[in-house]
């Protein structure tokens, strides 16, 4: 027994008031699956005894299997192997009772990697980084919103403090912070338990809407796992103070959508950042980092953006991008280059909703930097505004386009096993198919009569 797994079960042992657990796997949504386990099982799991159908990983939105999935039909829905990740154990404090988290990944039953698991895919690009003697460095910002569960539509919740509804945009505003401190203290308090790094937490610019950032870890499967937890941990907390946490693209059509912005910059085997070369510009390896990020963009839009929802919020004018482009202090423009101490030279990739599965995006992200760095693609002139008068490629504007994008494009074929790209796409065209069976109350009432 190896000594992570003993300190597990002696922690476990410490604490009598835990009896049970969940042990789960993320799916291709960034949906935690998995089982409640007495904790006496918890030797099993952290052995990687315990095993999970491989379809698990491919559900649609709706926990439904995906049709002509392979790995359900003609496999009778065979079950893997389910593999700790080593990430340790997670209290979970929100529940009715204590319990805590054992985050799994599969594999088949050879041990060897299942190719269709999102950590798994993350996993090859860092693999292919270590090969190069190179180490990403990522944070994370996420943003959300508080709403009134209680609402079959989504309204702003009512204040702790106040006790009125909150009903305006409150960007930057210490008294709305204040006004839900208890919220607040509750997610840093459980990100603690739980070591996930998280760093300053602002009111962004939607009614209820929060942005809590994550700080950079030298580990990019650490980081992701860290999103993953923070957005179950926030809407945990969330819901035991009676709100309900909303990571939807843009829950409000007139409002803020919710991002999910990602800083990387990259380290070789001394400790350097290769990013910085002294000056304010970086050097000519952030350059092809970021022309590897543009020249796979397009085709990579259905991860930053998986859902119906997510088209809406990538629109003109909304601090969200439309177009295939880059620039230094630029919030406009889907990759910004802060500013700053040359030290600290990095990318901030902007394209993602909060609703993005946070593994496929960063291999996404990093698997595309890589294959500039290596090819020294080059980016272009970097964009000023939001590059009026310049014609600029664009991202797919809607679902099917982005989901066609994925499909056929070369550069995810390179950063994606051909199992999971055809999984990720059965599983989209599969909920694409379903809204399009659904008819919207809007319609109803437009239509009805009129035509």
């Amino acid at each position: 027994m190896s000594d992570a797994i003993a300190d597990v079960l002696n922690w476990l042992e410490s604490r009598n008031d835990i009896q049970s657990l969940r042990a789960a796997v993320c799916d291709l949504n960034g949906i935690m699956r998995g089982k409640r386990i007495p904790v006496e099982q918890a030797r099993k799991a952290l052995e990687g005894k315990l095993r999970m159908p491989y379809s698990a990983i491919g559900l649609d939105i709706w926990g439904e299997d995906i049709e002509g999935n392979a790995q359900v039909f003609s496999t009778g829905d065979a079950d893997g192997l389910c593999h700790w990740t080593g990430r340790g154990i997670l209290p979970v404090n929100w529940t009715a009772h204590p319990t805590a988290l054992l985050p799994l990944w599969l594999a088949d039953d050879s041990g060897a990697p299942y190719l269709g698991d999102p950590r798994r895919a993350l996993a090859r690009i860092l693999d292919r980084y270590a090969a190069l003697g190179l180490t990403p460095v990522t944070a994370t910002e996420l943003e959300f919103y508080l709403v009134d569960p209680t609402s079959q539509r989504p309204v702003g919740p009512v204040s702790p403090v106040t006790g009125r509804r909150l009903d305006s945009d409150a960007a930057l505003s210490i008294d709305e912070v204040d006004d839900f401190e208890a919220f607040i203290h509750d997610i840093y308090e459980a990100c603690r338990m739980q070591d996930i790094p998280v760093d300053t937490a602002i009111a962004e610019n939607g009614v209820g809407q929060f942005e809590i950032n994550l700080n950079h870890v030298p580990d990019a499967l650490r980081a992701a796992d860290d999103a993953v937890l923070f957005k179950r941990t926030v809407k945990g907390i969330a819901r035991k103070h009676g709100f309900a946490a909303c990571f939807m693209a843009k829950p409000y059509g007139e409002r803020a959508g919710n991002g999910f912005h990602v800083h990387f910059s990259v380290l070789d085997k001394d400790g350097r950042n290769i990013f910085d070369d002294g000056s304010d510009q970086g050097s000519d390896t952030m350059r092809h980092a970021v022309g590897g990020l543009l020249a796979a963009m397009a085709q990579s839009t259905l991860v930053f953006a998986p859902h119906f929802n997510s088209y809406r919020r990538l629109r003109p004018r909304s601090y969200a991008p439309t177009a295939v482009a880059w620039g230094y202090e630029n919030r406009m423009v889907a990759i910004r280059i802060p500013g700053g101490p040359s030290a600290a030279r990095r990318i901030e990739h902007r394209v993602s909703g909060a609703d993005a599965n946070p593994y496929l995006v960063l291999a996404a992200i990093l698997g595309a930097a890589l294959i500039g760095i290596e090819r020294q693609l080059s980016p272009g002139e970097p964009t000023g505004g939001e590059g009026q008068g310049l014609t600029l490629a664009k991202l797919p504007p809607d679902w099917a386009s982005a989901i066609a994008a994925f499909e056929a494009g070369p550069r995810v074929a390179e950063i994606f096993p051909d199992m999971l790209r055809d999984a990720f796409v059965a599983c989209k065209r599969q909920e694409l198919n379903t809204f399009a069976l659904n008819v919207s109350d809007f319609e109803i009432e437009t239509y009805l009569e009129s035509v």
